[in-house]
C-alpha cells in the first residue's frame, strides 16, 4: 500500500477532560485492549504507563502529556493510532493546548455523575479554538448517579454542542453492563472474567426496546442535516436507512462538527473501551481528512503558504513539545504535517534561520523511545540533536521555508522566590531552571533587578510545587523559597496628551527626539500595544516611527505603579520634530520610553489582579460555611445549583491572592468532605485600598516585584 494510502488508516488522536475523569485509565485500557501492554496498569497504584513521571505515580495525577503509538484492527483494517493523554488539572493547561494543536481528533472523556465539570470547559474551548473534531465518552457508568443523557444535555446547556448519542448504557451504577448500539440495534455486554477483552453482541432486551427506538430516532434526524439523501429517506421510510449509510454520515456530521457522537462506558470495570476504539476509527479523521496547513512565507508575513498531506511535498512540520530526557538529552516532538523526515537529515528552523540536524528519530511509548528510520507524513514523533529548538517552531526544508501558525500560551499568575540551600548549587539550579523553562512555555524564570532574587513564576501553586520537586530530584538541587506572589499587572485608566522631547546636546553629534502623543487605554479586546500613527508632513521621519512603537512596547514591561507590567495600551503619535543631524532611531526609542513614564503618571495608573472561577462541591450541611469563608476572601457568589449525588455547587470568582491555602482551609471547614476546583478567569482593578497595601508591601519587601 502506497504511503500516502496508509494515512486514511492513521489517527491522531487526544483524551482531554476535567481532573479525575478517567483520561489516564481509558488509555491504560486503550493500551491493553490493542495488545501494546499485557498488564493493566491502574493510577491508583501509581503503575498507570503513561503516567511515568514520580511525581504523577505518587499523587495519582497526569502532570505531562504522554504519547504513544498503538495499532487496532477492524473490520480487516488496521488503524494506527497516536494517542496523547493530556493532563485534566488546570495549572497544567499548557499539555492539553499543545497537543490540541497538533492532533486531528479527540476523546472529550466526561464523568457520568459529575457530567460538564469546570476543566472539561477549559479544554473544549481549547478544541474549539482549534477546531478539532470530538467524539465523548461518558465514563464511570457504574458509579452512584451515573446518568448518560443528563450528562449530554449538559453538553448542550453549558458547552453549546450538540451532543448526539450513539449508544444507550444497559443498566446503570452497580447493574451496569452493557450498551445498546444504536447504528446497528444491537446490544453488547462485556465478559468480566475475561477483563472485559470478550464480548457478546445480543438482541435489544426487550424493556430497553422502545427507549432505544425514540434514541435512534433522534440521531437519526440529526445526521439527516447533513446528508441530503438520507433526509429524504428519513422523511419518507426510515427504514430503507441502511447502516453503511448511517455511518457515513455520522462520520460527515463528526468532522463537520455538527455533532458529537456520545459513547459511554466504565473504563475501570473494563466495558466501553473497544466500541470507543471502533468509534475512533470510524468517525474521527484522518490526516487526510484535515484541511491543507497554510503557514507565510519568512520573508513576507503577507504571502500565504499551503502544504498538503502528501509524502511528496516539501517537508514543514511543528515543533509542540520539548522534554529532557537523562540519556538522549533534549527531546523534540513534533507533528509532521507534509514531506517526510529521514533520521540524520538536515531540517530548517524558520524562527532562528538555523540548520539544523536530526541526529535519531523516535516513536514515543510514554516515556519509552523505539527508534525510528524516518519520520512520515500525518505522523507523530520525536528526534534528538537539536541545538536551538523552542516550542511552537516551525521545521522545514531547507528549499521550502514556511512559517506555521505559533501556539498562544496564558500568562503565568502566581511566582514565588527561590534559592539554593548552598552557594556551590547556583550553577546547577540555572541549568535546571533553563531546562524546565525550554520544556514549559507557561514556566519563566526572571531575575529581580532590586533583588537580584531569582523569580519562577508558573499558573499555580501545584504547577510551582511540582517545578521545585523536579529540581531536587532530577538536578539534585535543594532550594529555599519565598511566600507564593501574585502576577499582578498594570493599567492606565484615563487619556493625557504629552510631549517629551530628548535632548543630549553639548558639541559634536549628539542626542535628540521630540515626539507628541496620546495615551490611553486599549480598545476592547485589544491585547498589547495598539500604536497609531497620525503624524503628518514628515515631521518625524519614516524610518523613525517605529522605534518610537519599539519604545512604549519595552516600556509597557515595567509599569510606574511598582514595575508590574501592563497588559494593552493605546499609544497615538500625534506630532514631533528631528534633529537632522543627532536625531536617530535610539534617540527616538529612549524618547518614548521616557514619555511612557511621565504619561502613565498622570493616566490614572491602576493595579489589576487575576481572578479566578471557584467551583465548590459541598455538603449541604456545611454549604453556610462555604459561603461565609468565600465573602470572607473577597469572594463574589455568583450561583449554588444542586449536583446529582446530593452535594451543593457553589459557583464564585475570587481573587487568587486570597486563595493561597485554601484547599487546606477547606478541608478544615467541611471535615474533608467537600472538593474545589479553580480556573483562570480575567484580570480586575485593584481597589484603593487593597492596592495600597499590596504597593507598600512590592516596595518594602526583599521578596517578589
Amino acid at each position: 500500500m502506497a504511503k500516502d494510502d496508509m494515512l486514511k488508516y492513521t489517527r491522531n488522536i487526544g483524551i482531554m477532560a476535567h481532573i479525575d475523569a478517567g483520561k489516564t485509565t481509558t488509555s491504560e485500557r486503550i493500551l491493553f485492549y490493542t495488545g501494546l501492554t499485557h498488564k493493566i496498569g491502574e493510577v491508583h497504584e501509581g503503575a498507570a504507563t503513561m503516567d511515568w513521571m514520580e511525581q504523577e505515580q505518587e499523587r495519582g495525577i497526569t502532570i505531562t502529556s504522554a504519547a504513544t503509538t498503538t495499532q487496532w484492527k477492524y473490520k480487516g483494517e488496521t488503524y494506527k493510532i497516536n494517542l496523547i493523554d493530556t493532563p485534566g488539572h488546570v495549572d497544567f493547561t499548557v499539555e492539553v493546548e499543545r497537543s490540541l494543536r497538533v492532533l486531528d481528533g479527540a476523546v472529550a472523556t466526561f464523568c457520568a455523575v459529575g457530567g460538564v465539570e469546570p476543566q472539561s470547559e477549559t479544554v473544549w474551548r481549547q478544541a474549539d479554538k482549534y477546531n478539532v473534531p470530538r467524539i465523548g465518552y461518558v465514563n464511570k457508568m457504574d458509579r452512584s448517579g451515573a446518568n448518560f443523557l443528563e450528562v449530554c444535555r449538559q453538553m448542550k446547556d453549558i458547552l453549546g454542542a450538540n451532543a448526539c448519542p450513539i449508544q444507550m448504557p444497559i443498566g446503570a451504577e452497580e447493574t451496569f453492563k452493557g450498551v445498546i448500539d444504536l447504528i446497528t440495534m444491537k446490544a453488547i455486554l462485556w465478559h468480566d472474567e475475561t477483563m472485559g477483552a470478550e464480548y457478546s453482541v445480543e438482541e435489544i432486551p426487550a424493556n430497553l426496546l422502545d427507549e432505544a427506538n425514540e434514541l435512534r430516532d433522534n440521531m437519526l434526524e440529526k445526521i439527516a442535516e447533513v446528508d441530503d439523501v438520507l433526509m429524504e429517506k428519513y422523511f419518507d421510510d426510515p427504514s430503507t436507512i441502511t447502516i453503511e449509510e448511517i455511518y457515513n454520515a455520522v462520520r460527515t456530521a463528526t468532522l463537520q462538527m455538527h455533532i458529537f457522537p456520545m459513547l459511554c462506558g466504565s473504563s475501570f470495570k473494563n466495558k466501553g473501551v473497544q466500541t470507543l476504539l471502533d468509534a475512533v476509527a470510524l468517525f474521527l479523521p484522518a490526516p487526510i481528512d484535515t484541511p491543507a496547513v497554510i503557514g507565510h512565507d519568512p520573508e513576507d508575513k503577507e504571502k500565504e503558504i499551503v502544504r498538503h498531506p502528501k509524502s511528496d511535498e516539501p517537508m514543514s512540520a511543528l515543533a509542540f513539545k520539548i522534554a529532557t530526557d537523562p540519556y538522549v538529552g533534549r527531546l523534540c516532538f513534533f507533528r509532521v504535517y507534509s514531506g517526510e523526515i529521514p533520521a540524520g537529515s538536515y531540517v530548517l528552523n524558520t524562527r532562528s534561520g538555523k540548520k539544523e540536524r536530526i541526529s535519531r528519530l523516535f516513536q514515543m511509548h510514554s516515556n519509552k523511545q523505539n527508534p525510528k528510520e524516518f519520520i512520515g507524513c500525518g505522523d507523530i514523533g520525536a528526534g534528538v540533536g537539536f541545538k536551538d529548538i523552542r516550542t511552537g517552531d516551525t521545521l522545514c526544508a531547507e528549499d521550502a521555508p514556511i512559517v506555521l501558525e505559533a501556539m498562544d500560551f496564558p500568562e503565568p499568575v502566581i511566582g514565588i522566590a527561590i534559592e539554593p540551600k548552598t552557594q556551590k548549587d547556583m550553577d546547577k539550579l540555572g541549568i535546571g531552571l533553563g531546562k524546565l523553562a525550554e520544556e514549559d512555555p507557561t514556566f519563566t524564570v526572571k531575575t529581580n533587578e532590586d533583588t537580584g532574587q531569582t523569580v519562577i513564576s508558573g499558573m499555580g501553586e501545584l504547577h510551582l510545587e511540582i517545578i521545585i520537586d523536579r529540581l531536587r530530584r532530577e538536578f539534585k538541587v535543594e532550594c529555599n523559597q519565598g511566600r507564593p506572589q501574585v502576577s499582578y499587572k498594570e493599567a492606565i485608566t484615563k487619556p493625557v496628551e504629552i510631549r517629551e522631547v530628548y535632548k543630549k546636546q553639548s558639541g559634536g553629534r549628539g542626542k535628540f527626539a521630540d515626539i507628541i502623543v496620546r495615551v490611553e487605554p486599549a480598545d476592547e479586546g485589544v491585547e498589547g500595544l495598539q500604536f497609531v500613527d497620525e503624524v503628518k508632513g514628515g515631521n518625524v521621519p519614516r524610518e523613525f516611527i517605529p522605534s518610537v512603537e519599539k519604545g512604549f512596547k519595552n516600556a509597557m514591561k515595567n509599569g510606574v505603579l511598582a514595575g508590574y507590567p501592563l497588559d494593552s495600551l493605546k499609544v497615538t503619535l500625534l506630532d514631533g520634530s528631528f534633529h537632522p543631524v543627532d536625531s536617530d532611531q535610539l534617540s527616538f526609542e529612549i524618547c518614548a520610553n521616557m514619555a511612557f513614564k511621565k504619561a502613565s503618571e498622570k493616566a490614572g495608573p491602576a493595579l489589576r489582579e487575576p481572578i479566578f472561577k471557584v467551583e465548590v462541591v459541598t455538603p449541604e450541611e456545611s454549604m453556610g460555611d462555604v459561603i461565609s469563608d468565600l465573602n470572607k476572601r473577597r469572594g463574589q457568589v455568583e450561583g449554588m445549583e444542586n449536583s446529582r449525588s446530593g452535594a451543593r455547587i457553589v459557583k464564585a470568582k475570587t481573587p487568587l491572592a486570597e486563595m493561597f491555602g485554601y484547599v487546606t482551609s477547606l478541608r478544615t471547614i467541611t471535615s474533608g468532605r467537600a472538593t474545589s476546583t479553580m480556573t483562570f478567569s480575567h484580570y480586575a482593578e485593584v481597589s484603593k485600598q487593597i492596592a495600597k497595601s499590596v504597593l507598600e508591601e512590592a516596595k518594602g519587601r526583599t521578596d517578589l516585584i
